[in-house]
């Protein structure tokens, strides 16, 4: 695998991702870059922003140009600029009480990102967290201009949960959420959180989730799952029932991981997220 071409459609579809989960469609990108020159070849630059810009191309999308400096650490990202109908706009606050919700990827970028740096997770599960992280979130415009859902987010590094107690407050919502229904990317990926390879990010997250979750004998790996900081992660969809199967036909065509139900909207004087 060309690892700095792989960080370089990494990086653009979590990039483009912010465009399409509110409905949009990615118009123009700008490439944003940071290289120690002294530990970094101008071949593996030049691998990085290909990665990108075919990624970009994959969206319709077209870059403009960017940024670059010299800089302690790798540092690759893109901002992108969509257009999108007023009336089509997908918010985190138009949620609604009896709202299903619907995961587009599963959980668990974070913890295999981290066993891949300390060389802790296996082949198949790095193969399958990077596909998962190469998608690109392109459902969302679609959902959006058929007027299918009102209320989205994408999962990126505040976790499930963080965006999700999001969609809650701006919605004046709460939430319940079956956890066993989340999906991860398998086993190995609760192996690697009993042998505590978590990142810090993770860790804070779910620290700030005390806040507005009620735990329901919920056991700690799968609270960690839900909190874990995702990189290039899904669709969080707010969806009405009757407007389900509608949802998942154009999921279906867009290719998505999945279309997982994983809980739903309820009323509340005051937003919380209870986890069952």
């Amino acid at each position: 695998m060309d690892d700095a071409y792989t960080f370089g459609q990494i990086a653009a579809a979590n990039a483009l991702s912010d465009v399409y989960a509110m409905g949009g469609r990615p118009i123009t990108a700008m490439n944003l870059l940071g290289v120690p020159t002294d530990l970094v070849s101008p071949a593996t630059i030049a691998r990085i922003l290909r990665g990108g810009a075919a990624k970009v191309k994959e969206a319709n999308c077209a870059v403009v140009g960017g940024h670059t400096i010299r800089c302690p650490e790798p540092i690759y990202g893109l901002s992108v600029t969509g257009l999108v109908h007023p009336k089509n706009i997908l918010t985190n606050a138009a949620a609604r009480a009896g709202d299903l919700l619907l995961l587009t990827k599963p959980l668990g970028t974070g913890i295999a990102s981290t066993g891949i740096k300390n060389r802790l997770s296996s082949a198949a599960l790095a193969k399958k967290a990077i596909h998962s992280m190469r998608q690109i979130n392109a459902a969302g415009a679609d959902l959006a201009e058929a007027r299918l859902v009102q209320c989205a987010t994408d999962v990126t590094g505040f976790g499930l949960l963080g965006h999700l107690a999001n969609i809650c407050r701006a919605s004046g919502v709460s939430a319940e959420l079956v956890a066993a229904e989340v999906p991860s990317f398998g086993e190995e990926i609760f192996k690697l959180i009993a042998s505590d390879c978590v990142p810090a990010g993770t860790r804070a997250n779910l620290k700030s989730a005390e806040k507005i979750v009620r735990w329901q004998a919920v056991p700690e790996h799968l609270r960690i799952l839900l909190a874990d900081a995702q990189t290039s992660g899904g669709l969080l969809l707010c969806v009405p029932p009757r407007r389900l199967d509608a949802v998942r036909k154009v999921l279906r065509k867009h290719r998505t991981a999945c279309a997982k139900l994983i809980g739903t909207i309820t009323k509340s004087s005051k937003p919380h997220i209870v986890v069952r």
